[in-house]
Order: structure tokens, then C-alpha cells, then sequence
């Protein structure tokens, strides 16, 4: 249908704008004078028949259609008719005379749209590519390629800063290590809190730097293997400012090559329970708290199996547990001369004066004992011995800081009922989060408190348990706290925060001395607290209970926590002063410590009956 010829077509306006001077006026076909053959084309582009297009610039229809049919209009690609109408309207603007700032934006826009048709037509040719669409890809891929720096990368100068703060920070026993880093297998029986795992974190760093030679933690744990890791970090981060990333621990040094994308790489492991997984490792291994890990001598033979070439070395390092341990005939020399004879079996005086200054054995293993008492004599001024003497009992005290093992025979809890139920918490508990604002979630937990008989004694003691979900579950320590130099109001306060931390449903706190008055604050927020007032025979109730626990193994709580272990080997029977009645201690010193750990956790063990049934009925329960 032709339209109302109410304006001048388009062609006459094309026409216009060619020739301003003729105004268009009818003409036949054959003397017409603009390119009709083009804007035939640009009307049927537009969507205009052939008729159409003919009645409007006065042409024979069989003449539109002959072009149309000759020029193939209907098989020109988009681009092109795109790109003519661009032509067109950008030439319009372009002769007008008087032009607005509108016009002057247009034909800014379809300047740019002709570049853009340009660049698509080169995309679309052979051996086009997507720099030919977008210039930022074309300049970004002109010039040559920035190498990126690999992850961890460590030059010559951040070693450099980080030996000599190394060596700079060390105490005499921690030298005394340094200096025999040769040894292919050192031995060291050590108090605790002396920075051992402090200085091996430090000192593998810088032997990794120094050799190349992967580095391997073993510990009772990965939540204790991590330790090695975070202070690793921090060490790293304090002297170069650069943070180390990844588990394991990747290094790169950038020092063996200009190139720092050709720096070798070297990697640090850090292991709990799943040291069965590093069988096929290579490299220098650590082993953090030999004495109380449970299967020592599988985990020995993956060591020795890593450390096989003789450019790999072994560190051994722990404070002392019982004799019946597994690591006691290796560090005494028993366990060399098990498949030898007699002529060819070996002494080895491993006494604290003939180990203080280190010495290597017939089975060339060389032996260290640092006692607290050592490392103090040393220049070691971080801790108060005397402080120490207070918050353990003797048996404690020799055995954590005197490196003194102990004869379990005679204890209520031997570490061989212990060691089973010692596990890696990382890896099992998968419900347990220690780092969240709600670390068990919605889970049910228990508290254990066994207070601080004064504000100057012993240490006050809690133990979060999560009791068992059925009658065969098993109870789990999530977390242990020791608390030092607190009234009895900031006791109670402490408690008070767990309960916002936990879900709890049971807390036994021990009455006797400041325990009354914690108690009586703990009730007003907690009114089913309940309270166990001490006496040969409640203590033999809650020994037996916690024994009956741990020999069916319904307990778990992390191998890491020695101190736990300690404080529960430490509880042995004994008779009361009248001869009369059987009661269990952990023997003290003339101050106050009694393996306070222990008990703690006894409270909240005793908080199931002696039949393992549900929990006692709900309200406040005194246990007299």
C-alpha cells in the first residue's frame, strides 16, 4: 500500500541534499539525477516491497526487481546493510547546514558505530581474532607478557633477614640444637613451655631455605601439627611482610635463578594422625611429643621411611610420659638391641647429667635433656618456677618441667587406658568448629569446674564435655581452660561466658574452699548447677565412673593436650589419714596444685549416672 505523498520522499530529500541549488522536481526514470539503484536498495532494506519502492521514486516495478534479483539484495549480510545506513544518515548530518548540538552527538555516535562495523569485518576475516573486536585485548596482548611472581616466593634477602632473626632470638638449649642440625637423628627429652616447638618451627623454615629438603610435622595431632604452621606464618610475615598461604606449605626460592619464575619450590607438611598419607614423602622430619603419641612405632617406620636418604634428618622431641611407653626402649637404647646379641648390644647412660650438654650414643643417636631448670640456667627468663611449683602437684611438676618419666603402675589412669581414647579432634570431629561464635552449634554440652582454692594458689579448671547422643556414644572434651589469679566473682563470670558460647545442660561444680561461693553466683544465672561436696566416698564414686568411661573407651579428647593426660595419671588411690577409708589424690606439694584438669573433668563425667542411663532428672542436685 503506498503511503500519503503528504512530504517529500525519501529519495527527493536525498536528492535535496546532493544538489540543494535544483530542488527536485518529477522526472522520468531515465533521467534521474541521484544513484536510485542505492536507494532502491535502502528502501527495501527497510522493509519496503518492490512495488512500493517503484511507485515512490517513479520507477518500473520490473526495473526494482531486476536489481533486486541482479544485486542479490536479499543475500547481503547484516554487517552491510547496517553499514550503508549508516553511510547515509552520517552524510545527511554531515551536509546540513546548520547543525544542532543534537547533530553533533549523532554523528559523534555513528562515527563510532562505523568504527565498530570495521573492526567486526576484521574479526570476521581470515585469521581474525577477539583483539580485532576489542582494542583493550589487542594493547593488553601487544606487548610482552609480565611473568607473575609464584606464590610464597621467598628471595635470597627475605632469607637473609629471617636467619639472622633466627639466630639473633635464640636461648643457650635452643643453640645447643642449632649447632648439632648435622646430627642425622636427634633425641631430645625437654620440659615443657621451653619453645621447642617455637624453635623447630623456625629452625625447619630455615633449613628448607638453606637445603631445599621438603620439611615433615608429626604430631599427636593436626590441631598441634598446625602450631608449627602458625608460627611458620607469623615468622614470615613479621620479617618480609609477606603472608604464606596453603596446606601444605609451598615455598619458592626466588635466590637460584634471576628468573624468580624458575625458583624452586620446596614443601612443609604438617601432620596429625594421617601420617599414614606421607608414606610417599621425601625430606626432613620433626616429631612433636614422641612420649605421648599412641602407635609410635608405625609412626616411626613411616619416618624412617621418609627420611631415608642420608641427606634427610630426624628431630625426636617431647617432655617425658610413663616407661611403658612405646618411644622408651628407643630413647634408652632397648629397643637397638632387641634383634642383636648379647656381644652386640649397647649401654647407653641416659641420665640428666650425662645428657644436659647433649651426647651421641653407640646407636648414633644424639640425646638432649633440658629441664626447666636447664633452660632457666641458660638465660631462658619467660616463665616463674616458683609459680610453677604452686599450680602443679610434684608428680606433675617433675614430670612436665623435670623431665622425669613417670611409673604409671601404680596409677588410677595409666597413659595405656588413656592413649586410646587420645585422638585428632580435627579429623573426627566434624561437627566442632573451635573457631565460631557457636562452636558446637546447638549441640548439648556439660561443664566440669574444679575452682581455685584461692585467689593466690592453684589454678581454676573447666572442661566443656559434649555428652553422649545414646547409650553407646561417647563423650567428647571440646575445650579445657585453666584460669589463674580470679576471685570467685570472676570464676563465676568465666562460666557465665560459656554458657552464652554453648548450649549447656549440666554444671558440676566442686564446693570445696571458693568453689561454695562460685557455686552460689553460677545458680542465679544457671539454677540446675549442681554442687559436689568432696569425700572418700564421692571421689571413689567419680574415680570408678570416669574408669568405667575410659576402659570401654566412651571418651575422646584431643592427643595434643599432654597436660590433660598428666593431670589424670597423676590421681592414684590412697588410704584417708585414719587408715580407714580407701580415697584417690593426686599427691601434692606443700602448696595447693592436685592435678586440677583431672577433676574437672571428672565433675562433668559424673554427671551420668553410674549406669551410663540418662543424665540425672533435671533441677539443682547436691552430691553429698
Amino acid at each position: 500500500m503506498r503511503r500519503a505523498p503528504a512530504r517529500r520522499s525519501l529519495a527527493h530529500r536525498h536528492a535535496a541534499m546532493a544538489e540543494p541549488e535544483e530542488p527536485p522536481v518529477p522526472h522520468p526514470a531515465a533521467v534521474i539525477p541521484y544513484d536510485a539503484r542505492r536507494i532502491a536498495r535502502a528502501y527495501y532494506w527497510r522493509g519496503w516491497g518492490v512495488r512500493q519502492i517503484a511507485q515512490e521514486l517513479g520507477l518500473k516495478r520490473t526495473t526494482v526487481q531486476s536489481w533486486k534479483d541482479r544485486d542479490g539484495w536479499d543475500d547481503d549480510p547484516v554487517i552491510r546493510r547496517v553499514e550503508d545506513s549508516l553511510e547515509i544518515r552520517l552524510n545527511q548530518l554531515i551536509f546540513k547546514e546548520e547543525k544542532t548540538g543534537r547533530d553533533f552527538k549523532e554523528i559523534d555516535l555513528l562515527s563510532r558505530q562505523i568504527e565498530r562495523m570495521a573492526r567486526v569485518r576484521r574479526y570476521g576475516e581470515p585469521g581474525g581474532h577477539e583483539g580485532d573486536l576489542n582494542p583493550k585485548v589487542a594493547n593488553r596482548n601487544a606487548g610482552p607478557k609480565k611473568q607473575r611472581d609464584p606464590q610464597n616466593l621467598l628471595t635470597r634477602e627475605d632469607y637473609e633477614k629471617l636467619k639472622s632473626a633466627f639466630l639473633g632470638g635464640l636461648f643457650a638449649h635452643q643453640e645447643t640444637w642449632w649447632a648439632n642440625i648435622s646430627r642425622r637423628t636427634r633425641f631430645l627429652l625437654k620440659s615443657r613451655q621451653i619453645g621447642a616447638t617455637f624453635y623447630f618451627a623456625r629452625e625447619a623454615l630455615i633449613r628448607a631455605l638453606e637445603t631445599g629438603n621438603n620439611q615433615i610435622f608429626i604430631s599427636a595431632s593436626r590441631a598441634q601439627a598446625n602450631i608449627f604452621r602458625q608460627y611458620i606464618v607469623e615468622f614470615v610475615f613479621e620479617q618480609t611482610g609477606k603472608m604464606l598461604k596453603g596446606d601444605p606449605l609451598v615455598l619458592h626460592r626466588g635466590w637460584e635463578d634471576e628468573d624468580a619464575t624458575q625458583a624452586q619450590p620446596v614443601t612443609l607438611y604438617f601432620l596429625g594422625t594421617n601420617y599414614r598419607t606421607a608414606q610417599g614423602y621425601h625430606g626432613d622430619v620433626y616429631i612433636d611429643e614422641c612420649f605421648w603419641i599412641y602407635g609410635f612405632e608405625a609412626i616411626n617406620k613411616v619416618a624412617s621411611a621418609i627420611a631415608t636418604h642420608k641427606r634427610y634428618h630426624k628431630t625426636y622431641f617431647s617432655t617425658p610420659s610413663t616407661i611403658a611407653h612405646e618411644a622408651y626402649p628407643m630413647w634408652t637404647g632397648e629397643r637397638f638391641n632387641r634383634k642383636r646379641d648379647r656381644a652386640s648390644q649397647i649401654k647407653i647412660d641416659v641420665s640428666h647429667s650425662a645428657l644436659a650438654t647433649g651426647g651421641t650414643g653407640p646407636d648414633q643417636i644424639w640425646r638432649h635433656i633440658v629441664t626447666l631448670d636447664d633452660a632457666i640456667a641458660g638465660g631462658f627468663d619467660l616463665i616463674d618456677r616458683d609459680e610453677l611449683e604452686l599450680e602443679y602437684s610434684v608428680d606433675e611438676f617433675n614430670n612436665l618441667f623435670g623431665c622425669e618419666f613417670v611409673d604409671d603402675s601404680q596409677s588410677s589412669f595409666p597413659l595405656s587406658l588413656l592413649r586410646p581414647c587420645m585422638i585428632d579432634s580435627w579429623d573426627v570431629w566434624k561437627d566442632f568448629h573451635p573457631y565460631d561464635l557457636m562452636p558446637f552449634g546447638q549441640g548439648e554440652v556439660w561443664i566440669g569446674y574444679d575452682p581455685a582454692e584461692s585467689e593466690d594458689g592453684d589454678n581454676a579448671s573447666c572442661v566443656v564435655v559434649a555428652p553422649p547422643a545414646g547409650a553407646r556414644g561417647k563423650f567428647r572434651v571440646l575445650e579445657k581452660f585453666q584460669w589463674k589469679g580470679m576471685d570467685f566473682e570472676a570464676q563465676a563470670e568465666q562460666i557465665r561466658r560459656l554458657t552464652k558460647r554453648y548450649r549447656v545442660t549440666e554444671i558440676a561444680i566442686d564446693s570445696t574452699g571458693m568453689g561454695t561461693a562460685v557455686h552460689q553466683l553460677v545458680v542465679k544465672f544457671f539454677p540446675m548447677a549442681r554442687r559436689i561436696d568432696y569425700s572418700p566416698l564421692v571421689k571413689t564414686q567419680m574415680v570408678l565412673k570416669a574408669k568405667n568411661v575410659f576402659a570401654k573407651r566412651r571418651i575422646e579428647f584431643d592427643a595434643g593436650w599432654t597436660d590433660l593426660a598428666a593431670a589424670l595419671m597423676s590421681i592414684h588411690p590412697q588410704l584417708t589419714k585414719g587408715q580407714k577409708q580407701l580415697t584417690y589424690v593426686a599427691r601434692r606439694s606443700e602448696a595447693t596444685g592436685h592435678g586440677d584438669l583431672a577433676w574437672a573433668l571428672l565433675h562433668a563425667l559424673y554427671c551420668e549416672p553410674m549406669d551410663g542411663s540418662a543424665p540425672r532428672g533435671q533441677g539443682r542436685m547436691e552430691i553429698l
